[in-house]
């Protein structure tokens, strides 16, 4: 992706180099089946650093503070350019339908972070937390990304899984994440879950309508390098690495095909009147 000298976001708060407090010990098999679970934790709220110390018993150790590398200030910058660019688009496309943008902070974080929504450990992996309405990013994912889900990688990766979890802070500001939650209430799981499903693939279509509208900043292969990361996290892909059973029915985020096919949708039509996952997702 083009990113080098452009508009960079204030709205980053980067915490890498400050102690992360406690995180669990010995991630092991254990943190990644819980990485595999949660991934692109979505609008959920839910702490899964704690669920990950329960596991494990508890342990923990203090993580030290880190300076940052001259690649890690550099992931930093490529960060804050494409929070800048969601910036730049979603204000535009609220102001054409006659409403306000109101931005969100994105937070980098190494090992544990404290949210509005509670504790969370990297092993949530990226999510979004309504309480606070920030972004929250260990970039330590991407190389799991790569090495435990066989995406393919690239900086346009990491630029849609931010336009992803933006997604979520777009449908809180919209309301449709409060009344997906109220529909839930009184549900069976199965239920539950296709509502979680929808809500999660919108997420997926407002990730493609970013890149509709930023396409004279990409590169040749930037499309393939976001269809490659969401084929790698549907949760068919996930549960055929953790066992043999896929099991749709307990889909929280959508499969693979779905997931692609709704980015690329977003990214076709550039029309956010077009995410109509709700009415499809029965």
């Amino acid at each position: 992706m083009k990113w080098l000298g452009r508009r960079q976001s204030d709205n980053v708060e980067d915490r890498r180099g400050v102690s992360g407090g406690k995180v669990a010990l010995g991630g092991g098999v254990i943190g990644i089946i819980i990485l595999l679970l949660n991934v692109f934790g979505g609008e959920t709220g839910q702490t899964v650093g704690s669920a990950l110390e329960q596991l494990q018993g508890g342990q923990q150790q203090t993580e030290a503070a880190a300076p940052l590398s001259k690649e890690d200030e550099e992931m930093g910058n490529f960060v804050r350019v494409i929070l800048a660019d969601n910036e730049d688009i979603w204000s535009k496309i609220f102001e054409e339908h006659g409403m306000t943008y109101k931005k969100p902070k994105l937070v980098l974080f190494r090992g544990s972070v404290q949210t509005a929504c509670g504790g969370a450990s990297s092993a949530s992996g990226p999510f979004y937390c309504p309480g606070d309405q920030k972004v929250y990013m260990d970039l330590g994912f991407f190389e799991e990304l790569k090495t435990k889900f066989g995406a393919k990688g690239g900086d346009f990766a990491i630029a849609y899984v931010i336009a992803h979890e933006i997604g979520h802070h777009v449908q809180t500001l919209l309301g449709t994440s409060a009344k997906m939650r109220q529909a839930q209430e009184g549900k069976s799981e199965t239920e539950a879950n296709k509502l979680s499903v929808a809500l999660e693939l919108q997420a997926d279509f407002y990730a493609g309508v970013w890149t509709h509208y930023n396409q004279k900043n990409l590169d040749t292969d930037d499309i393939d390098e976001a269809l490659s990361a969401a084929n790698a996290v549907g949760d068919d892909a996930i549960q055929s690495k953790m066992s043999d059973q896929v099991v749709p029915d307990s889909f929280t985020h959508g499969s693979s095909e779905q997931r692609m096919y709704w980015f690329k949708k977003g990214f076709k039509t550039g029309d956010i009147e077009q995410g109509t996952t709700f009415e499809e997702i029965r």
